[in-house]
C-alpha cells in the first residue's frame, strides 16, 4: 500500500525534492559558517542530487514516448542517472575526507577513504561506458527501459564503498561530533536500505530519492552541529569569563583580607574581628533570604566597614576608657573616614555608603546622619547587629566576653531601638538554633591543672552537675616553696552564666554568680547561699596519697556530693535556693598544685527521691485555682498546663508572676499550640504547631505547620525594665484563640506589646490544644471561656 502510494505520487515527490535540493544549494552559496572548500563540496553534492533526481524523473516521464524527442530524453535521462549516482558517491567521499582533515580528526586522510575516492572516480567513466553499451540498461523500440545483463554491477560501488566509509566513521566515531556522525550514518545507511528494497520494488526510484533526502538532512545536521558548537564555545567562553570573575573576586578577597589583617595587627584583641563580623553578617543575610550576590555584598561590606581605624594614632589603638574630647570626636568620625577610604573602590560603590551608616540606630539616635528605620541601608543594619553580637561575645582589653544568655537579652531588648527588629530576631534565632543543636552535648571540660596560692585566687571553670552522676578526679601536690604553710584542695559549688567563680560585685551582678557552698576534703564546709547543707564525714578511702575523687549529682533543687581521699570521705547534701538554679563545681585550694584533672560520666542517673530532701520545696502557685490546675515552670518549658481544646473561639485568662530568680525578659509565660492523643504537652503522638512568648518572641519554625507572626509595640510599652518589674510583681494575661478551618490565630496584648500568630495546620479535623508554659514563671488562676 505504501509502495502504491509512492508510485502514484512519485513524480511530484521527485519534483519537490529537486526544489528542496536546489534551495539548499542556494542557501549554502550564502552560508559563511563552513570553510570554502567544504561549502563547494556540499553545493556540488546538492546540485548532483538535484540533477540525479531531475533526470530520474525525466526518465519516467519520457518512458514509452517513441517520438524523436522522447527517444532521446529517455536514453539521456537513464544514462545520467547511472553516472550521477557514482558521482554522488565520489563527492560524498570528498566530503568525508575534508571533514577528517579540516576538523583535525586525523592528520592524514585514512587510506580506505583514499582508495574509495579513487575507485569511485574510476567508476564514473565505467558507468558511462556500461550505460552506452547496454550493460546496465537498454531501451527497446517502444522507448521502454529494461535492466541490462550487468545491471547488478552498477550497485557494487554505490553499496560497497559506503560500507567501507561507514567502517571508517565507526572507527573514529568518538572524534566526530554527534550531529555530523548521525548525518553521515543516515546518508550511508538510508540509500543502502532503499537500494535493497528497490531490487524487489521495480519501477520505484527509492535510492535516488533516499540520497536526496539524506543530503538535505546532512545540511540540516550541519546547521545543528554548528549550533551545538556555538553553544559549546559559548559555554567555554562563559566558563572562562566566570573563572576570570572568580579570579578577580579571589584577588579582591585576598587583598581585602590582607588589608584587614594589617589594620588588626595593631591590636591583639582586634585580630579576626572583621572576618568574624563578616561571617555572621553573611549568615544573617542567608537566613533573610538574600541571593548569593547580595550575600557576597554583605560579606565584603562587613569585612571592610571599619577600615578607618587604620588612621587612628597608636596611642588610641585599643583604648576604650578615659577618652579625650579629641579622641571621642575621632571615634564619631570613624564611619565617615572608612566611607571616604572605600569610595575609591569604584567596582563596589555601595561599600562607602554602607560603612558610613553602620553606626546609625534604628530609632534615629545614631550617627553620623541620624537616619532611622529603613532610611538606613539594609546591609548597614545587618552589620550593626552582627557587630554588636561579636562585640559582646568576644573578649576586650578591659572586659571578658558576655555569656550567651546576656547577649541574647541585649539583642531582644534593643530590637526596634538600636537594631532593626527583623535582623535582631534573625540573630536571636541563629543563636537559639546553635544552642539547640548542642543542647544534648553538655560541656564537662575544665582546665587540666591549676596552681593555687592564696585561697580561691585560682579556680577551675565549673563542671556542670546534672542528674547524671559525674566523677571528677585529680592529683594535688604541695607547692615546693610553701613547706611550712597550709596546703590543701577544696571545691566551690556555685551557679554563673559563664561557669566561672567571680569575686567583684559588678561581675557577680552581670554574670549572676551565686556561691552556694565551699567544701574541703576533711569535712569542713561553709554554707553561703544554699538553703541548707548536711555534711557527714566518714572513714578514709584506700587510694594513693595526694589523689582525690568527687562524685556529684543534681536533681531539681538538691545536690548530692561525695568526696574521697586517703584522709577521709565526705558525704554532703545541699539544698539549692530553688529548682531554677544550675549547679557547677569548681576546684581550687591553697598553696597547692592541682593536676591531672579528669571529668567523666559514670553512666548512673538519679531520679526523684534518690537525694533525700533537707529543705521544703518552694512553691509559688499556692494561690486560687480555677478551671485547670496551676503550674510552676522552674526552667525553660520544664512544665506546662493541661491542654485546653481549641474550638471556634476560646478565651484564656490567667495570672502570671515571674519567679524571684527570673532575670531575663523572656522569663515570662509562653503559649503553645499542639496536638497529642492525651491533650498533654509532650504526650503521645505529640506535634507542636507554634509557640509564642508574651515578651514578643516566637518559635514558629517547625515541620508540621506554617506560621505568620505579627508583633507590634505601641507607645504604651514602658520599656523592658518596667516590663520585668511588672512580671515579678504579677499581672493578668488574656489570650484569645480562634479557629477557622485549618487556620488558628492566637492573640494577646500586654503593656503595649501586641502579638498575633496565625497557624495553618495540615488537618482541620485534628484535635488541637493550647497550653501555657514559660520560663521561671508561676501560672495560676487559669480561666477558660
Amino acid at each position: 500500500m505504501v509502495f502504491d502510494l509512492i508510485r502514484t505520487h512519485q513524480l511530484n515527490i521527485m519534483l519537490a525534492l529537486c526544489a528542496i535540493a536546489l534551495a539548499v544549494a542556494l542557501l549554502l552559496l550564502i552560508t559563511k559558517f563552513v570553510s570554502q572548500r567544504r561549502k563547494w563540496i556540499l553545493i556540488v553534492m546538492e546540485l548532483t542530487a538535484m540533477f540525479l533526481l531531475w533526470f530520474d524523473r525525466m526518465a519516467y516521464i519520457y518512458s514509452g514516448d517513441v517520438s524523436p524527442k522522447g527517444a532521446f530524453n529517455v536514453r539521456l535521462s537513464n544514462f545520467m542517472v547511472f553516472v550521477l549516482t557514482v558521482t554522488m558517491v565520489f563527492e560524498f567521499n570528498k566530503y568525508i575526507l575534508d571533514l577528517f582533515l579540516g576538523n583535525g580528526i586525523t592528520d592524514k586522510g585514512p587510506l580506505r577513504l583514499k582508495i574509495c575516492g579513487f575507485v569511485s572516480l574510476i567508476d564514473i567513466p565505467i558507468a558511462a561506458i556500461f550505460s552506452l553499451t547496454g550493460v546496465y540498461f537498454y531501451i527497446d523500440e517502444a522507448s521502454k527501459y529494461h535492466r541490462g545483463p550487468g545491471f547488478m554491477i552498477a550497485y557494487i560501488v554505490p553499496v560497497i564503498i559506503p560500507l567501507v566509509q561507514l567502517s571508517v566513521i565507526l572507527q573514529f566515531r568518538k572524534r566526530i561530533s554527534r550531529f555530523i556522525r548521525l548525518s553521515l550514518e543516515i546518508y550511508i545507511l538510508f540509500p543502502i536500505i532503499a537500494a535493497i528494497i528497490q531490487v524487489f520494488a521495480y519501477g520505484l526510484s527509492l535510492v535516488n530519492m533516499a540520497m536526496v533526502i539524506a543530503f538535505v538532512l546532512m545540511y540540516v545536521f550541519t546547521y545543528l552541529d554548528i549550533n551545538d558548537e556555538v553553544e559549546r564555545v559559548h559555554a567555554l567562553e562563559m566558563e572562562g569569563i566566570k573563572e576570570e570573575q572568580n579570579s578577580v573576586i579571589r584577588l579582591f578577597d585576598q587583598t581585602a583580607n590582607l588589608f584587614v589583617k594589617a589594620v588588626e595587627r595593631r591590636d591583639e584583641f582586634s585580630k579576626g574581628r572583621a572576618l568574624r563580623i563578616a561571617n555572621i553578617a553573611k549568615k544573617i543575610a542567608i537566613e533573610k533570604g538574600m541571593n548569593e550576590i547580595e550575600c557576597e555584598d554583605v560579606y565584603y561590606s562587613a569585612l571592610l566597614h571599619d577600615v578607618g581605624v587604620i588612621t587612628f594614632p597608636d596611642e588610641m589603638v585599643g583604648k576604650e576608657e578615659d577618652l579625650t574630647d579629641k579622641e571621642k570626636d575621632l571615634i564619631i568620625k570613624r564611619p565617615q573616614i572608612s566611607a571616604e577610604m572605600l569610595s575609591d573602590i569604584t567596582e563596589y560603590p555601595q561599600l562607602s555608603d554602607i560603612a558610613k551608616h553602620v553606626n546609625e540606630n534604628y530609632n534615629g539616635t545614631g550617627y553620623p546622619d541620624g537616619l532611622k528605620g529603613e532610611e538606613i541601608p539594609l546591609i548597614s543594619r545587618i552589620i550593626c547587629v552582627a557587630r554588636a553580637y561579636d562585640d559582646m561575645m568576644s573578649p576586650h582589653r578591659t572586659a571578658n566576653s558576655y555569656p550567651t544568655a546576656i547577649v541574647r537579652e541585649e539583642l531582644v531588648k534593643n530590637a526596634g531601638t538600636l537594631y532593626d527588629p527583623e535582623i535582631a530576631d534573625i540573630m536571636v534565632k541563629l543563636m537559639d538554633s546553635l544552642t539547640n543543636s548542642n543542647s544534648m552535648e553538655v560541656d564537662y571540660s575544665c582546665e587540666e591543672e591549676i596552681k593555687c596560692g592564696d585561697y580561691m585566687d585560682n579556680v577551675t571553670t565549673g563542671v556542670e552537675i546534672t542528674d547524671r552522676i559525674k566523677k571528677i578526679s585529680f592529683k594535688c601536690e604541695r607547692l615546693q616553696d610553701v613547706e611550712e604553710i597550709f596546703s590543701y584542695p577544696s571545691i566551690v559549688v556555685f551557679d554563673a552564666f559563664d561557669r566561672k567563680v567571680h569575686l567583684d560585685k559588678k561581675t557577680i551582678n552581670t554574670l549572676k554568680f551565686l556561691n552556694y557552698a565551699e567544701m574541703w576534703f576533711d569535712g569542713h564546709s561553709v554554707l553561703v547561699n544554699a538553703k541548707n547543707m548536711k555534711v557527714e564525714t566518714g572513714d578514709p578511702v584506700e587510694m594513693p596519697e595526694g589523689e582525690y575523687v568527687i562524685f556529684a549529682s543534681h536533681f531539681e533543687d538538691h545536690m548530692k556530693i561525695r568526696m574521697e581521699s586517703s584522709i577521709s570521705s565526705v558525704d554532703a547534701i545541699i539544698a539549692l535556693p530553688d529548682k531554677t538554679k544550675s549547679a557547677y563545681i569548681g576546684i581550687t585550694g591553697e598553696n597547692c598544685h592541682i593536676l591531672n584533672i579528669k571529668v567523666e560520666e559514670t553512666g548512673e542517673q538519679v531520679h526523684k527521691g534518690d537525694i533525700p530532701r533537707i529543705a521544703e520545696e518552694t512553691s509559688y502557685i499556692e494561690r486560687m485555682e480555677s478551671d485547670i490546675p496551676n503550674v510552676q515552670v522552674d526552667r525553660w518549658r520544664s512544665e506546662a498546663s493541661l491542654g485546653i481544646p481549641v474550638r471556634d473561639r476560646v478565651r484564656i485568662d490567667f495570672h502570671s508572676m515571674s519567679l524571684p530568680s527570673a532575670n531575663m525578659v523572656w522569663h515570662c509565660p509562653y503559649i503553645v499550640l499542639f496536638h497529642s492523643n492525651d491533650g498533654k504537652v509532650k504526650g503521645e503522638d505529640y506535634r507542636e504547631y507554634g509557640m509564642i512568648k508574651t515578651n514578643g518572641e516566637s518559635d514558629i519554625e517547625n515541620e508540621y505547620s506554617k506560621n505568620r507572626f505579627i508583633l507590634k509595640k505601641s507607645d504604651l510599652f514602658p520599656g523592658w525594665g518596667k516590663w520585668q518589674e511588672a512580671n515579678r510583681a504579677g499581672m493578668e494575661f488574656k489570650v484569645e484563640v480562634r479557629k477557622r478551618g485549618n487556620r488558628v490565630s492566637i492573640v494577646t496584648e500586654k503593656m503595649g506589646i501586641y502579638i498575633e500568630n496565625i497557624t495553618t495546620v495540615p488537618d482541620e479535623n485534628e484535635d488541637l490544644y493550647v497550653a501555657i508554659t514559660g520560663d521561671q514563671v508561676a501560672i495560676t488562676d487559669i480561666r477558660v471561656r
